[in-house]
């Protein structure tokens, strides 16, 4: 009988690509790590590892194997779905991966919700970027993920994850409500001298805004970068740039900026995704349940 211990171990090997990253993912060492995966090697009676320079390789033995243990451990947290699923109460803990406009706007309000009607639940929130965080839920480093899509940018579709609409938010520009020159922006095409700040490069919001201005008709000069949306918004305050931002960063807070409505009414939409087999654990049904209520509960954004 093989063992599914070392079998996850050679399946993290797969996801991560070097010994390193398994222990780490795993907090183990990595000679445990490679140990273990030696003794699958004898176990199984042919070779699953070759050395390729400072990595190591999976041989295609070593992928059927894989395989395989992808479909056995999707079936042992369905058992323990099933499991959970049988008790009254949800319980254990529940890693949720977010945005940080979702964990600004959303999360304060979810927790303090989830610990009132589920104080047996232990919730960990970590702030990932939506497209690594959708992988690394996949590779079960969390059990939620919240992720955003732009308009006309497909987040990535993995298997086993599901997908579940939580929100949409609004995509507006941003400019500062001070007197002077840009005071008389009133219209995306009329920012096209102005100074922008917006998210680095690779960013799905970052793509999206250079081509509304580029359909606009003028290239963004671009002088400020930050993944960071609060200084994003303090720049904009200040009257040191514009930006299109979505409307989920003004919740509960006041803001001195203008913010004007773009042609089409381009929206973002939030979403959260989960492992199909995990969907029925009472813990993940109860996160997702009350996002939505915070969700559905959002104030209007400042005009």
């Amino acid at each position: 009988m093989l063992d599914v211990r070392r079998l996850r171990l050679l399946r993290e090997l797969a996801l991560r690509g070097t010994l390193a990253g398994v222990a780490a993912a795993l907090n183990q060492s990595p000679s445990s790590v490679s140990q273990q995966l030696a003794q699958l090697e004898a176990e199984v009676g042919v070779e699953l590892l070759r050395k390729s320079g400072r990595r190591v390789q999976l041989t295609a033995q070593a992928e059927i194997l894989v395989g395989h243990t992808a479909a056995v451990l999707e079936r042992l947290e369905l058992a323990e779905s099933e499991l959970a699923d049988s008790l009254s109460q949800a319980t254990g803990v529940v890693r949720i991966a977010v945005f940080q406009s979702a964990a600004l706007a959303l999360m304060p309000a979810a927790l303090s919700l989830l610990a009132a009607e589920h104080p047996r639940l232990r919730v960990e929130m970590t702030q990932r970027e939506p497209e690594t965080a959708l992988y690394e839920t996949w590779a079960r480093d969390y059990d939620l993920v919240i992720a955003e899509q732009y308009p006309g940018h497909t987040a990535p579709r993995l298997p086993e994850l599901d997908r579940l609409n939580l929100t949409t938010d609004a995509l507006r520009l941003a400019v500062p409500g001070l007197d002077g020159d840009l005071r008389a922006i009133t219209s995306l095409q009329a920012a096209a001298e102005a100074a922008w700040v917006m998210e680095p490069r690779g960013a799905a919001s970052r793509h999206w805004a250079e081509q509304a201005c580029r359909q606009a008709g003028f290239e963004p000069d671009v002088r400020f970068e930050t993944a960071d949306l609060q200084a994003q918004m303090r720049l904009i305050e200040s009257g040191n740039a514009v930006a299109l931002m979505p409307d989920l960063v003004w919740t509960d807070r006041g803001t001195t900026a203008r913010l004007i409505d773009l042609p089409g009414a381009p929206h973002r939409t939030v979403f959260t995704s989960v492992r199909r087999a995990s969907a029925a654990r009472p813990g993940i049904i109860a996160c997702r349940e009350v996002l939505a209520r915070i969700a559905a509960a959002q104030p209007a954004p400042p005009r």
